[in-house]
């Protein structure tokens, strides 16, 4: 039986790893709005690969809807509640590239989705 420290909720023989402490002021030291829009670039990036719109010769074998459907959908969510608090500045480049990435979707689909019910349109609205 793991024995518990009685500071916290972690096993007393567990060590957290070397330079936790440090990486844990750096993430403090970003701003939320730095966290938000590069989660939100990730997504955008790993959609647009999945979407088909990657460059070179294996673009199509690395293109897979169903995945860029979800990831689409994750980025809509993030970008529509980040929004408020995240500034125009920030946002108006976010749904831009968001919408973008729908309308690839739909570009890219055999049989298209019917208006509104495309990857994140039911928190962003049609983009058709």
């Amino acid at each position: 039986m793991v024995s518990m420290s009685s500071s916290d909720e972690t096993p007393a023989d567990i060590q957290a790893p070397v330079g936790t402490d440090q990486a844990t002021r750096d993430i403090a030291e970003v701003a939320a709005v730095e966290v938000i829009t590069t989660a939100a670039v990730h997504l955008m990036s790993a959609a647009a690969v999945k979407c088909g719109l990657a460059e070179g010769e294996d673009a199509e074998e690395l293109k897979d809807l169903d995945e860029a459907r979800k990831l689409i959908t994750a980025l809509a969510a993030l970008v529509v509640a980040s929004a408020p608090d995240i500034g125009n500045q920030h946002a108006r480049s976010l749904r831009d590239g968001l919408r973008s990435l729908q309308l690839a979707f739909r570009e890219a689909s055999v049989i298209p989705d019917a208006p509104g019910e495309g990857p994140g349109e039911k928190y962003t609205g049609s983009v058709v």
